[in-house]
């Protein structure tokens, strides 16, 4: 399997942990106030573009996107575009599914999924107790034990049979694969043939001006805000560093093409701050091994 540069960034530079150990000790530390810096920090945009990434789930095929969207650009559905695989999915036909929230941490995603799509059941996942803790709290709280579960897992070997889920999400997560294409195959392998993996993840701007502002928050502004609300300055120097790292846009959906995914396709919010990429498991999909 490809290494990627993300691979190895790590949020505490004098451990000698490894990557996936580190991260969930990070989110270990900041779990009470991730929730409240979340909102903070983006100014509650995160869920507009949580909202956007579950509405993809049950969006048009690929190949009427870019024109259903009035996108502007080619490149905001760049990818392997193989609409014959594709199939009509609406949102009232997601009231039967499985879905599995990889990389939960407390469990924004899988709630917001259960109020807006109202499937069977979901199913979170996260290698952070801290994180689960937090979000198993608000599902008790909301009344949604039963229609969401919540489970210590790792995203590189999930512990479920091939061909389980109608679909999987990961909302700020891949960033945090210790092995990229393993987590990818992984989740590819639990996914119904036909079914849908929708990919939320920070990306950089690539107006002038607009980018180099981002970069300044994202190396000072965040950090600092960390550091004085969470007490962990590293948590938020490893987003920023992250961020910078991770193989984004074009690059990103030629992973999924090569890691066994179809119909794939990006698209940029909040002039790029954040991407969504789509994949599908073809129905004549043979999961790489």
């Amino acid at each position: 399997m490809a290494k990627y540069s993300h691979d190895t960034v790590v949020p505490f530079k004098d451990s000698a942990l490894g990557k996936k150990q580190q991260v969930a000790d990070m989110f270990n530390r900041i779990a009470f106030r991730y929730d409240f810096l979340n909102r903070f920090l983006s100014g509650g945009i995160d869920i507009y573009w949580r909202k956007k990434t579950i509405r993809e789930l049950t969006a048009a095929p690929r190949g009427s996107l870019a024109k259903t969207r009035g996108e502007s650009d080619g490149k905001e559905d760049a990818g392997n575009t193989s609409a014959g695989n594709t199939s009509i999915r609406r949102k009232e036909d997601a009231h039967g599914w499985q879905i599995l929230d990889v990389a939960t941490g407390t469990a924004d995603m899988a709630i917001m999924m259960s109020r807006y799509l109202s499937p069977q059941k979901i199913t979170g996942i996260d290698i952070s107790t801290g994180m689960l803790d937090i979000g198993r709290q608000k599902i008790d709280r909301l009344k949604l034990a039963g229609k969401v579960e919540l489970y210590t897992g790792d995203s590189e070997a999930i512990l479920f049979p091939d061909n389980s889920f109608d679909a999987i999400t990961v909302a700020f997560g891949v960033r945090n694969f210790e092995n990229l294409e393993k987590g990818l195959q992984e989740m590819l392998r639990v996914l119904k043939p036909g079914g849908r993996l929708a990919i939320l993840e920070f990306s950089q701007p690539k107006k002038a001006g607009f980018r180099q502002l981002y970069e300044l928050y994202l190396r000072l502004v965040a950090p600092g805000i960390g550091r004085l609300l969470s007490k962990s300055r590293e948590a938020y120097a490893y987003l920023n560093e992250s961020v910078r790292a991770f193989p984004e846009g074009d690059d990103f959906v030629r992973i999924l093409d090569k890691n066994g995914y179809s119909n794939t396709c990006l698209r940029r919010l909040s002039l790029g701050i954040c991407t969504i990429y789509i994949g599908e498991k073809s129905r004549q999909n043979h999961v790489i091994r």
